[in-house]
Order: C-alpha cells, then sequence, then structure tokens
C-alpha cells in the first residue's frame, strides 16, 4: 500500500471528524460520502480489469486478494462479474421469485 495517499486520506477524514459546528459536520460527511459513492462504480471497474489481468497472468484468487488488499470472495465476484450486495447474481433453486 502507498503509505502516504492513506494518510492524507485519514488525515482528511480526521479534518471532517474535527468540524465542531454539527451542522457543517454532517454537510461535509454527506458531501464525501456521496462523492465516494459517485467514485465507487469505477474503482469497483478498475479492481475487476485488474483481477481479470492478473488472473490471466496465472495468479491464484488468493494471490490477487492479497496483492490488492481485498476478501478472495471479492476477488471471485469480480472475476465472475458480480455487482454490488447479490444483485446480479443467478439466482438458485429456493432463492425466491
Amino acid at each position: 500500500m502507498h503509505d502516504e495517499p492513506w494518510q492524507r486520506l485519514l488525515a482528511a477524514l480526521d479534518a471532517i471528524e474535527a468540524i465542531t459546528d454539527p451542522e457543517e459536520r454532517v454537510r461535509v460527511q454527506s458531501t464525501a460520502a456521496r462523492e465516494v459513492r459517485r467514485r465507487s462504480g469505477a474503482w469497483a471497474e478498475e479492481r475487476a480489469a485488474l483481477s481479470r489481468d492478473l488472473r490471466n497472468s496465472g495468479s491464484s484468487v488468493r494471490a490477487i486478494a492479497g496483492r490488492l488488499g481485498v476478501h478472495p470472495t471479492t476477488v471471485q465476484d469480480a472475476l465472475r462479474g458480480y455487482k454490488g450486495s447479490g444483485r446480479n447474481r443467478a439466482r438458485g433453486s429456493g432463492d425466491g421469485p
């Protein structure tokens, strides 16, 4: 992991939490959360593309997960094209209508 960008992100989050005016703090938190949601789809696509490249180069799912700092299931889901919390997964028997 690149420590410097990570440390800057943590410092920014700490700065948001240190805002003393509760209304301003919540406004900034809301803006930050909205921005993360806006970017998360592109980040997931980037992770999936890299996972596919690494898998095609012969890396195991566990090795990819370790390199990317995610759970092996996250890599498996990306390789299968799953997104979100199960909404794109094929339904098995007994999973509802």
